[in-house]
């Protein structure tokens, strides 16, 4: 009897674990809900060569020598200490210019620019593909829009 609680409990305690497990999955690549606008890549691309969008890649210096940087699109690491006032210099002061955020797969692209929109950037605008793909698209890569080496984009 004892053997058969211990087995029970066993497997309750894994399907728990494995639920938990899930949700923390979904959490962290569930993007939050962005009140403010959004952009396919597609428009991305053409609205940041056209200049009438600040593009601005917020992945790590790592994945963009990985896959590169979408052309038109300036690289910003997003874990800098100094990333709102790095990012207000890209935009020239203009904390209401259209100024996009992509990321690899637009989870925290969207968590970006809700708390830009609330550090008073009025222009914020998600790219909700990312480079790699999401729910929202196939990604900048798969679409087959130019990139470039993130040495090339510095300059």
């Amino acid at each position: 009897m004892l053997a058969h609680r211990v087995g029970r409990r066993a497997i309750l305690a894994l399907g728990a674990a494995a639920l938990a497990g899930f949700a923390v999955r979904e959490y962290l690549l569930t993007p939050e809900d962005f009140a403010g606008g959004d952009l396919s890549v597609e428009e991305a691309h053409a609205q940041a060569i056209a200049g009438t969008v600040l593009l601005v890649d917020i992945r790590r210096p790592d994945e963009w020598a990985s896959t590169g940087i979408g052309a038109g699109a300036q690289p910003l690491d997003m874990r800098r200490e100094d990333f709102v006032a790095a990012l207000d210099e890209l935009a020239g002061g203009d904390r209401g210019r259209p100024i996009a955020l992509i990321c690899a797969r637009g989870v925290r692209s969207a968590r970006l620019a809700n708390r830009l929109a609330q550090a008073g950037f009025t222009g914020i605008i998600d790219v909700p593909e990312g480079m790699l793909g999401s729910r929202a698209g196939p990604g900048w890569l798969r679409a087959g829009l130019p990139v470039v080496a993130h040495a090339e984009a510095l300059e």
